[in-house]
C-alpha cells in the first residue's frame, strides 16, 4: 500500500477507542468462555492449523529449503483462517450457541472484501516463503534436508547472523500483516465497509494503542510458539481462543455502529 495512502486517511472511518489492559484481559476471558460454550466450531478450526502445520512438517521429510518459511508463513494467513471463529463470538454475543453449519455459511457475508484479505494474506505468505528458500539456499552450507535439521541448525547457533536477519525482517512482516489485520478481518465480517477503509481502520487502532496492541500482538505470537513447539497439537487450543478474543478486541477498539450491517 502507497504511503500516501495511508498520510490521507479519509474522513468517514470509523471512530477507535481508546483500549486498556484490562480490557484486552477481559476481551482474552471472554474468548476462552467462548471456545468453552461451543467447543465443536472452535476447536474444529484448531485442528484444522494443526492439520496444516503437520502436512508442512510431512512435506519437510522429503527436504526443501521451503519448510523454513513455510512453518512461519502460514502463521500469516491467521486472520482470514479465523473468519469463522469471529463468527462463533458474534453469535454468542447475540445469544445463540453456534453451530459447525453456522460457521461453514459465514462466507457468504462479505465475501467479497473477505476474499480480497485472503489473497493479499496468501501473496504475503507465499512471498516470505519464497524469499526464504532463496535466502536459506544460497547461504546456509550445511545440508537441511528435514525441518528438523532447521532445527538443530538454529539451536546449535551455526547461523546466528542469518537466522537474526531472518528473524528479524519476519518480526516486520508479521507485525504489518498484524497492523493491516487485527480488526479489518471481523470488521468486514460485521459491516459493509470497503476493503481499503478496513484495512486503514485497523492500522489507526494499532497507531492509537501502541503499547495495548503490541501487548496483544505478543500474545499472539507467544500462542503461535505454544503451537509449533507442542508439534502443532497446542494450535488445537490456542487458535479458538485468539480467534474470539480477536472479535472481542474488534468490539471493544472500534465504534463501528455508523456502518450498516452485513446481511
Amino acid at each position: 500500500m502507497p504511503v500516501a495512502a495511508l498520510t490521507e486517511l479519509p474522513s468517514d472511518l470509523p471512530l477507535v477507542r481508546r483500549l486498556s489492559t484490562g480490557e484486552l484481559l477481559r476481551c482474552l476471558a471472554r474468548g476462552l468462555s467462548d471456545v468453552v460454550a461451543a467447543p465443536g466450531p472452535a476447536l474444529l478450526h484448531g485442528a484444522g492449523v494443526a492439520g496444516f502445520g503437520w502436512l508442512i512438517l510431512a512435506l519437510g521429510h522429503s527436504g526443501s529449503w521451503w519448510v523454513p518459511g513455510a512453518l512461519s508463513g502460514f502463521v500469516l494467513v491467521g486472520p482470514i483462517l479465523a473468519t469463522g471463529l469471529y463468527e462463533t463470538a458474534r453469535l454468542r454475543e447475540l445469544g445463540r450457541c453456534p453451530q459447525v453449519s453456522d460457521v461453514l455459511a459465514v462466507w457468504r457475508r462479505g465475501t467479497r472484501p473477505l476474499i480480497r484479505l485472503g489473497l493479499l494474506l496468501a501473496g504475503v505468505a507465499l512471498g516470505w516463503m519464497g524469499f526464504s528458500a532463496l535466502l536459506f539456499g544460497l547461504f546456509v552450507s550445511v545440508p537441511l534436508t528435514q525441518s528438523q535439521a532447521f532445527i538443530r541448525y538454529v539451536v546449535q547457533g551455526q547461523g546466528d547472523q542469518l537466522f537474526a536477519l531472518w528473524t528479524v525482517l519476519g518480526g516486520l512482516g508479521a507485525a504489518l500483516v498484524f497492523a493491516l489485520t487485527v480488526v479489518s478481518a471481523p470488521l468486514m465480517l460485521e459491516r459493509k465497509i470497503g476493503f481499503r477503509r478496513a484495512l486503514l481502520t485497523s492500522v489507526c487502532a494499532v497507531g492509537d494503542n501502541p503499547w495495548v496492541m503490541g501487548l496483544w500482538a505478543a500474545l499472539i505470537m507467544a500462542a503461535t510458539w505454544v503451537g509449533i513447539a507442542t508439534a502443532m497439537l497446542g494450535f488445537i487450543l490456542v487458535v479458538p481462543v485468539v480467534g474470539c478474543t480477536t472479535w472481542h478486541v474488534y468490539r471493544a477498539v472500534i465504534d463501528a455502529g455508523s456502518l450498516p450491517l452485513r446481511n
